[in-house]
């Protein structure tokens, strides 16, 4: 049975509803930053292993990667309104609940809470834009979307490290719960009822367990690998079996009457390739987000809430570029925008490339900058057309999917890039002239060897370490940007001249 159907296209509610939503997705994305800044804290105050440190992170991304994809199915299926604002108790109670935890334990818990609010809240906020908008401002609500969702990364090492200087860890999931507690009330007030339609279909539980169980397997041996490395057997292993079983996804997905992801999705071109080139800025996005931090810190000498504020170029030039990839898309079209910004990418990549230990703070910023313009001129646009593809009763999702591909290539871009830079530095260290353990420490990691030549007051040992590390990151930086040529290039050679865009969503009630 089908509701009827209330046209919100003109509504002037609509702007202020998309405002919630992009606050509400800005608290995901402080929450995927802030937490590495507490992790020394949380190991004292908490007396956590590093196993439980470690699962602090995994709990959250474990069942946020397993449940995107089955949180999507479920607003199309039932009421995207009462869903989405469960997802907010949820994931503000988890907030108060990681806030006051007392044990390793209990924190663990509360972020797996957490990750499954977040798995609700995103692929439900962005399906709700096409029923919000129409074609023609739904690249501006896009790009105001992926602006808040973006701008949280960086923001989290900022509030965080003032917070902890001034606060106790807890403040850092706290931040989240007036923001959740606005979106609460105005949600209720302004968002009508969201469905397609109202009818009866098998849920495709075969598809589940293999979409989620495969996401949750390659999100853990990735992350694994940024620790163990590949030669380890159980990475090796979560991921091959995770691959598995997201190729028996896909079969079970084109043998099923009502399969959980519509495979045909995939044959529209606007979906294919905005998702695919979002997916491919994330890779690098959450390349810079690991490496930059330690860049400032160990090397340049600033504190965690020092090093935060100098990200603050990366938003500003998303900022910046937010505003023109709009009016440049509008006059000259989605495939040079994004062909565009790829190169702005490539460019700022390629300067910091050339970061030197002696280079100063006014360089990285202007790089980042450059870095920040780029992505504001790819991520919307990319977004807007694969979300602009999605039939409405498909929405949530083929959002979810989206989000999924873009999880899995942070997860990927961090694990991968991280291991590169790691290995750089630890080839190019000089421990010639330690002993065995000390050698071997240095070698592990930055901060180890910062810290042992701190102890041995080695000041050559200090300039072979930041050497050693500047070195591993301009060879990260540069794959960055050979990322973004070949973002360049499927562009320019897949990219459809004119993306199809579904017409007659609307909203129900």
């Amino acid at each position: 049975m089908k509701l009827k159907v209330l046209n919100l296209h003109n509504s002037k509610t609509r702007w202020w509803v998309l405002a919630v939503l992009a606050l509400s997705v800005l608290t995901i994305g402080l929450d995927t930053t802030v937490l590495n800044l507490a992790l020394p804290v949380l190991a004292t105050d908490l007396d956590a292993t590093t196993s439980q440190l470690q699962w602090f992170a995994n709990a959250y991304n474990l069942v946020l990667a397993a449940m995107l994809l089955p949180a999507g199915m479920l607003g199309d299926r039932y009421s995207r309104k009462k869903l989405l604002l469960l997802s907010l108790v949820m994931f503000g109670a988890a907030s108060v609940a990681c806030a006051y935890s007392s044990t390793s334990e209990a924190l663990i818990i509360s972020r797996a809470i957490l990750g499954l609010g977040a798995a609700l809240l995103m692929p439900l906020s962005l399906s709700l834009i096409p029923f919000l908008f129409a074609e023609q401002e739904r690249p501006k609500a896009m790009t105001l979307w992926v602006t808040a969702s973006a701008l949280g990364l960086p923001l989290g090492p900022i509030l965080g490290g003032w917070l902890l200087e001034h606060y106790n860890w807890g403040t850092i999931f706290l931040i989240n719960v007036p923001i959740i507690i606005v979106a609460l009330a105005a949600l209720m007030a302004l968002l009508p009822e969201s469905t397609a339609e109202k009818r009866k279909q098998r849920i495709d539980w075969s598809g589940i367990v293999a979409s989620s169980l495969g996401l949750t397997a390659i999100t853990y041996g990735v992350t694994r690998s940024g620790d163990e490395g590949w030669n380890d057997g159980i990475t090796l292993v979560s991921v091959i079996v995770g691959v598995l079983l997201l190729g028996v996804f896909i079969w079970l997905g084109r043998r099923s009457a009502h399969p959980l992801v519509d495979m045909k999705l995939f044959g529209r071109a606007g979906f294919t390739w905005g998702a695919s080139l979002a997916t491919l800025v994330n890779f690098s996005l959450f390349g810079i987000l690991f490496g930059l931090p330690l860049y400032l810190q160990v090397v340049q000498g600033f504190d965690a809430q020092a090093a935060g504020l100098r990200i603050l170029p990366l938003i500003g030039g998303v900022v910046v570029g937010s505003r023109l990839s709009g009016l440049l898309s509008a006059r000259a079209g989605e495939k040079l925008t994004i062909a565009l910004g790829f190169l702005i990418v490539t460019t700022g990549f390629g300067l910091a490339g050339l970061t030197e230990v002696s280079t100063g703070y006014g360089y990285t910023a202007a790089w980042l900058v450059c870095v920040g313009v780029g992505l504001s001129f790819v991520l919307p646009v990319a977004m807007n057309a694969a979300i602009g593809a999605l039939p409405e009763d498909r929405a949530g999702v083929g959002s979810a999917v989206i989000m999924a591909m873009r999880q899995i290539g942070g997860t990927i871009g961090v694990a991968f890039l991280g291991a590169l830079l790691n290995s750089i530095y630890s080839r190019n260290v000089d421990v010639s002239a330690l002993p065995d353990a000390t050698a071997e420490a240095v070698h592990h990691n930055v901060s180890s060897g910062v810290i042992a030549a701190s102890e041995l007051n080695d000041a050559s040992l200090l300039k072979s370490v930041h050497e050693a590390f500047v070195s591993g990151l301009d060879v990260m930086m540069f794959v960055c940007g050979g990322i973004a040529i070949v973002g360049v290039a499927l562009t320019v050679l897949f990219w459809p001249r004119k993306v199809e865009v579904v017409k007659g969503n609307g909203l129900e009630q």
